[in-house]
């Protein structure tokens, strides 16, 4: 359990009871600047909610890349990367961003994730030469889109290297695989995690640095097609519906769990879900909620074919949200996302197709009993 965050107590600080961060603000007033401020470069957001792990020893990297599905074993210090960890079937337990600092390994993850996380480290250490722990007191989490100016922040570097975590999502990783097709808007995306010590938080909160809320990250997040673990996975996820294997996969490394499905649905199948991102109607300036049914017309009927996962209010965007729907809905298809009993009209713009997966050229046999004809 960490202490407030004392960004609570700057003027406007404004929490709001449904937001997906809690304990740290919402907004400060002025979500569409603050938004403005943070995609510029020139502010900062309070992520001391959030979950950190580290994993020490010098065993630590090539236990992890045992576990997870990136390529960590070479790690440098200093170096930034993302990896899941998946259960035998291939569905998503928990994601990581992974910082190597030489002797450490700091894992960023939700807050809900941090302890069942480490109780199932502690399971799997059998022998091995690696200290796992909750860091999470001792150390917090700040966001930031770094410009040509960097905000001046005291970064922690408990072991001489400063704990900067850069999000690997701007571009296709090593040995990853982008879905999406055509221009990609994370090369908007520069997101940022600075670690700071815990007691330093005070002074950042009083300090001149401008401030965003959570409201603006998650709006930027939005735009960038960016999944988070707390909004977009539930207990059926597999990466490939969230066009994942980009930044936290590795699809030619090692065995680990759950890679076989990641191979097999890669290269053989299709995800039986996909993300969208749904430009929303804005004339009763209304946002639907984490869950709300996202529905086509069939038969005439509106039917349920998917969930909204995050809504946002993007500053030039307007009101856009992520959802993950059904593999076969037709990118064409009008759809509507129902917010208790109210109907807002939505545009869906592909990320994942639904002819995602499938890439490997795999002959088709002939039906037996099948004739051949000549010509």
């Amino acid at each position: 359990m960490t202490a407030p965050s004392p960004f609570l107590n700057r003027p406007g600080a404004v929490v709001l009871p449904d937001a997906i961060d809690v304990g740290v603000p919402s907004h400060y007033g002025s979500p569409n600047i603050e938004q403005r401020m943070l995609a510029a470069g020139e502010a900062i957001v309070d992520l001391s909610n959030r979950g950190i792990v580290s994993i020490a020893g010098p065993d630590r990297l090539s236990w992890l890349n045992s576990m997870t599905s990136a390529e960590l074993t070479n790690l440098p210090a200093g170096g930034s990367s993302e990896t899941l960890f998946l259960d035998p079937n291939g569905r998503l337990e928990y994601a990581a961003g992974v910082l190597d600092d030489g002797d450490t390994a700091w894992l960023l993850v939700e807050a809900d994730d941090v302890d069942p996380l480490v109780a199932w480290l502690n399971r799997m250490k059998f022998m091995l030469r690696v200290e796992v722990a909750d860091r999470s007191a001792e150390f917090a989490r700040v966001g930031l889109m770094p410009a040509d100016a960097p905000l001046d922040l005291v970064v922690a570097s408990p072991n001489g290297v400063p704990l900067v975590w850069t999000d690997p999502w701007r571009s296709v990783v090593s040995g990853g695989h982008q879905y999406a097709r055509g221009e990609h808007p994370s090369a908007d995306w520069s997101w940022t995690e600075v670690l700071v010590l815990r007691e330093e938080l005070p002074a950042l909160a009083t300090g001149l640095l401008p401030v965003a809320g959570s409201l603006a990250a998650e709006a930027l997040r939005v735009a960038a097609w960016r999944p988070r673990k707390a909004a977009e996975v539930d207990e059926k996820t597999i990466p490939h519906e969230l066009d994942w294997l980009r930044s936290a996969v590795h699809l030619t490394k090692g065995c680990y769990r759950g890679q076989e499905t990641v191979a097999k649905v890669h290269n053989l199948g299709h995800p039986p879900r996909r993300l969208v991102m749904l430009h929303l109607d804005g004339s009763d300036s209304v946002l639907p909620r984490r869950g709300a049914p996202v529905l086509a017309e069939k038969n005439g009927e509106p039917t349920p074919v998917g969930a909204v996962t995050t809504a946002a209010m993007h500053h030039e965007l307007g009101p856009i949200a992520l959802a993950v729907v059904r593999r076969n809905v037709d990118p064409a298809a009008r759809l509507t996302v129902d917010e208790d009993g109210s109907a807002i009209a939505a545009a869906q713009q592909v990320i994942v197709p639904s002819d995602a997966g499938a890439v490997a050229d795999v002959p088709r046999l002939p039906r037996l009993g099948a004739v051949r004809r000549t010509p």
